[in-house]
């Protein structure tokens, strides 16, 4: 399977910090996909919750998802409703 490549925009008022760091992590971790963040010159597995937080995405930055993997389509779909959410506090 390719690898799948989605650039993104934070949507939520908190960026990916606490709450919605935590359950990106969550769902990352329900695919075996290996799950890749970029934001800046940074790049943190996907599925770390200390990497999420140390990206330091705010809301409106932009960031670059791979996933690589059988299921890695599904896996960015579903990340992306989570990068999307404007109201995950």
């Amino acid at each position: 399977m390719p690898l799948v490549k989605k650039e993104l925009i934070v949507k939520n008022k908190q960026g990916l910090h606490a709450r919605p760091a935590a359950v990106f992590v969550q769902i990352a971790n329900k695919f075996d996909a290996r799950i890749t963040v970029r934001h800046d010159t940074e790049e943190v597995n996907g599925k770390s919750i200390m990497g999420i937080l140390m990206l330091g995405a705010e809301q409106g930055s932009e960031i670059i998802l791979e996933a690589d993997g059988k299921d890695a389509e599904v896996a960015l779909v579903e990340l992306e409703k989570v990068v999307a959410r404007e109201d995950l506090a």
